[in-house]
């Protein structure tokens, strides 16, 4: 039951992070105007609101003007109710778990704007580092170091800081913004464990699109989705990683 509690929480934040995705780059509220249809501008009513069941029953498509509505929105929400379930099972009843559900939510954002836009919003970043921060805060009102999460960050935003000066933007300065403040989520050790899985997802997957001929060696690929995946793999599978590895 507590499971399925869990995943209901993620599938409406879910819903919510879809919103953040599509009006954030348009530069729209996300408060203002209500959910609406994108193509009739109609207002969608509460009952059109239902995470996943809602697409299901209106078979991927609007009540008002039939148009159809992409399923990368349902796939969210579940893919955001299945992360936090993930995150639960690994943290249980902590504030760790609070701490990366936030984090997991930013992160889908940020990656899907990039994704889509191949531009990473300061906006987004800024709000994870606030929200890092405010752990942070926690950490020392509760009497715990946080000196490993500000090596974390600075670990994180240097090294792509570093990279991008050396290749004069082969990467973004959004990708430098993404790393520091995973950095102050993670801390020093899975920090680097996320800059290195990131860079392995990133040449697979870039190796696989070339040899698959979507994309060519001058064309320009987000890494921010790289670092979003290496990110979440860390949270839930990194100390395990590491202990295999040092073993």
């Amino acid at each position: 039951m507590e499971y399925l509690i869990i995943f209901i929480l993620g599938i409406i934040i879910g819903s919510f992070l879809n919103v953040c995705i599509y009006r954030i780059p348009k530069e729209e509220s996300i408060l203002y105007p209500p959910s609406h249809c994108t193509s009739c501008k109609g207002k969608l009513k509460s009952y059109d609101l239902i995470p996943i069941l809602s697409y299901i029953l209106l078979k991927g498509r609007c009540r008002y003007c039939r148009e159809k509505v992409s399923i990368r929105y349902p796939m969210i929400e579940f893919l955001t109710g299945i992360l936090y379930v993930l995150v639960y099972i690994k943290y249980g009843v902590t504030l760790e778990t609070i701490k990366y559900i936030i984090m997991v939510s930013i992160l889908i954002v940020i990656g899907m704007i990039d994704l889509d836009t191949t531009n990473v919003y300061f906006k987004t970043t800024l709000t994870g580092f606030i929200v890092a921060v405010t752990f942070l805060a926690l950490h020392v009102y509760m009497g715990l170091p946080v000196i490993n999460y500000i090596y974390g960050s600075i670990i994180g935003g240097g090294t792509l800081s570093l990279i991008i000066l050396i290749t004069k933007g082969g990467m973004g300065w959004g990708d430098a913004e993404i790393c520091s403040v995973c950095g102050l989520f993670l801390g020093f050790k899975l920090t680097l464990l996320m800059l290195f899985l990131s860079f392995i997802i990133g040449s697979v997957i870039g190796l696989a699109l070339i040899a698959l001929k979507k994309k060519t060696r001058k064309d320009y690929v987000p890494f921010g989705p790289f670092i979003v995946v290496a990110s979440i793999i860390t949270i839930l599978w990194g100390q395990d990683i590491i202990t295999w590895y040092l073993l």
